[in-house]
Formats: structure tokens, C-alpha cells, sequence
């Protein structure tokens, strides 16, 4: 005898994402925001200001990659169950990307679901982690392997937010605007390299067409089962670094713009990248003081870990590699031999 549950039915999560001055924000309900004491002590009564709600609840946390794992989230559900949030309750993500990624993911957990909006304060946040539902946290295997895809209700990007930004935080957050240009939009790219992001407009212009370059990335492929693998040019090699430095000697874009530079490496080896475009990137990067290169100790180790990345399986490595500027290849055929090859060249470099 065989029993069938249909649950066939469309799920509409589209969402808004408002770049501009902080909208007020009205909610009928309890409210939760989560956010770290940096960015509470710089911004929070700024958000309260916007923030018309029954009861409004402050939940904070360490500040740091370190601290994005299974005590901090239980951290965070315990003080939802204090708070008696119920599920008509919102979260909101106040912070940068591991608050947004805890955030989402403790949302997703709480009473098997709760919204959450997400109102970015660093570069990184506000081009990439805040847009495309991607929560998680990490463990001693690797960066963002426990998690799920939770939708945020809405986005807040707003770029005042960033005056008060450390300068390595900003430059880390350019080395994921870079990414997307190299990876989809080539006259983005050009654009980059004719313009300074510290400069009059242009760092509210390479948000708007980096988030709408996520976005529509998104749309096509929200759970990363093809073309959003593509995002994560940089991130491949960038994950072991940040494993093998325990989440403590980079940030995750600076870990990312060396990565980038893995992966050209890798890209002109297959012939997919001139040596003068892989300069090209290397040059807008190092503009804004990012790190560009790495020790490795253990060829073979590092190798190794690239088998618990989320794309990869028991017997293949997927990489994301660059096709010429503006465009992008996603493989799992590249023979470890080359691989090692490059990380090799990196073998005990000078950083």
C-alpha cells in the first residue's frame, strides 16, 4: 500500500532590498535585534529611532569570525526563549556578515521559522552576505558547512552606516564587489578600475550594481545548484586559509582576494586568463590595501581540505575559476597534479 502527501504549491520569498537612508520600520509584535557590542555602541540608537514595534528586545553577542559556531546560536535561541518571542515575532540582523548568517540561521531554527530582516552595517554585508537567504555558521571542518537557506523578509543597505568602518573592513568588502565584476560583468570591472570607491558617489554605485548583480544571480539558482556556485570565486581557496588561521589572523574578504588570486593562478594555468588580466585584478585589489598572498606550510593539508567545501564530492574538487574577465567556469576535471602545482608557488611564500 502506498500513501501519498502532496505538497505540491509555488512559495513566493521574494523580497525588497532598500538602498538609501534607513526607512522606518513598523512592526506589530516583538522584535529581536542581534547585534554585536561594537556596532550596538556605534549605530543602535540610530535603528531604535526607525523602529516603531510592541517590544523591542536587544540580543548581543562577541564580535568575530571566531564566534560564529553552535554556542553562539544556542547563545541566541536561549535569549528568544526569555524573551518569549513566539512566530509572529521578527529577528532582525544588526551587524556585519556573521551577524546576518547567525542571525538568519537562529531564525530559521526558532520555532521551525520566524522572519528576520537584515540591516547590514559593513561593505562585505551590504554587497554580498546580506542578499540571497545563504545562513550558517562554522565548525573545526570548515567555513559555513552547518546552515540552511532562509530568506530574509527585506534588506536595509544603508551606506552611512559605513563611515564608521575600520579601513581593512572596507577594503574586504571591495574584494567581494571585485568578485562579482571579474565573475559577471566585465564593464563593471572597467568601471572599477577607473574609479576610486573612497571617493564622492562611487561607493553608492558599486553597492547598487553589486547587489543587483547578487540579486539577479539569485533569482536564477537561490539554492547555489549551478550558476550562484559562481559567487563563490575566491572563497574555494579563501575557506582553507581562513581554517588553517582559525578564523583569526584575516578577514573573510581579505581571505577571499588571496583566494582570487589562487584562482587566477589556476585560470592562467588552464588557459582561461591572460597573465595581464589576472595583473589587472591584482591591481584594483591591492588599491585598497588587501593581502595578496599566503604561506602555505602543508601542500598536501591544504589540498586536502579542499574535499569538506560544500561543492565538492568524496572524488572531485569543484573550483570557480575566472574565463577571461567577465566571465566564469565552474569545473571539478582540474588533475590534482596542477592543482598542487599552484599551491605550490605558494609553498612557504612570503606574505
Amino acid at each position: 500500500m502506498t500513501i501519498n502527501i502532496a505538497l505540491n504549491r509555488t512559495i513566493d520569498d521574494s523580497y525588497p532590498i532598500h538602498i538609501g537612508p534607513l526607512n522606518e520600520i513598523e512592526f506589530d509584535g516583538k522584535v529581536a535585534i542581534l547585534t554585536n557590542p561594537k556596532v550596538a555602541g556605534l549605530h543602535l540608537q540610530t535603528l531604535l529611532s526607525r523602529l516603531k514595534a510592541k517590544e523591542v528586545y536587544i540580543i548581543t553577542i562577541a564580535d568575530g569570525e571566531q564566534y560564529k559556531n553552535w554556542e553562539s546560536i544556542e547563545f541566541i535561541l536561549d535569549r528568544m526563549f526569555d524573551h518569549r518571542l513566539n512566530r509572529q515575532s521578527l529577528l532582525i540582523a544588526f551587524g556585519g556578515g556573521v551577524i546576518g548568517d547567525m542571525g538568519g540561521f537562529a531564525s530559521s531554527l526558532y520555532n521551525r521559522g520566524i522572519d528576520f530582516i537584515q540591516i547590514p552595517t559593513t561593505l562585505l554585508a551590504q554587497v554580498d552576505a546580506s542578499v540571497g537567504g545563504k545562513t550558517g555558521i562554522n565548525n573545526r571542518y570548515g567555513k559555513n558547512l552547518i546552515g540552511a537557506f532562509h530568506q530574509p523578509k527585506c534588506v536595509h543597505i544603508d551606506p552611512t552606516f559605513l563611515e564608521t568602518l575600520p579601513e581593512r573592513e572596507f577594503g574586504a568588502g571591495v574584494a567581494e564587489i571585485v568578485k562579482m565584476a571579474v565573475t559577471f560583468n566585465r564593464d563593471f570591472f572597467e568601471w572599477l578600475e577607473r574609479h576610486d570607491l573612497r571617493v564622492g558617489e562611487n561607493l553608492l554605485q558599486a553597492i547598487t550594481q553589486a547587489v543587483e548583480t547578487k540579486a539577479r544571480v539569485v533569482e536564477a539558482d537561490e539554492k547555489e545548484q549551478g550558476l550562484r556556485a559562481a559567487l563563490n570565486y575566491g572563497h574555494t581557496f579563501g575557506h582553507v586559509i581562513e581554517n588553517e588561521t582559525r578564523y583569526e589572523t584575516y578577514l573573510h574578504g581579505e581571505s577571499v582576494a588571496i583566494g582570487m588570486m589562487m584562482a587566477n593562478d589556476l585560470a592562467c594555468e588552464m588557459g582561461l586568463m591572460s597573465s595581464e588580466e589576472a595583473k589587472r585584478i591584482r591591481a584594483v585589489l591591492a588599491r585598497y590595501s588587501l593581502p595578496l598572498s599566503y604561506s602555505i606550510q602543508d601542500v598536501e593539508k591544504f589540498y586536502q581540505t579542499f574535499f569538506l567545501d560544500k561543492k565538492s564530492s568524496d572524488s572531485s574538487i569543484t573550483f570557480i575559476l575566472p574565463r577571461s574577465i567577465g566571465g566564469v567556469e565552474i569545473t571539478d576535471t582540474i588533475a590534482p597534479e596542477t592543482v598542487k602545482r599552484i599551491l605550490s608557488s605558494y609553498h612557504r611564500s612570503i606574505v
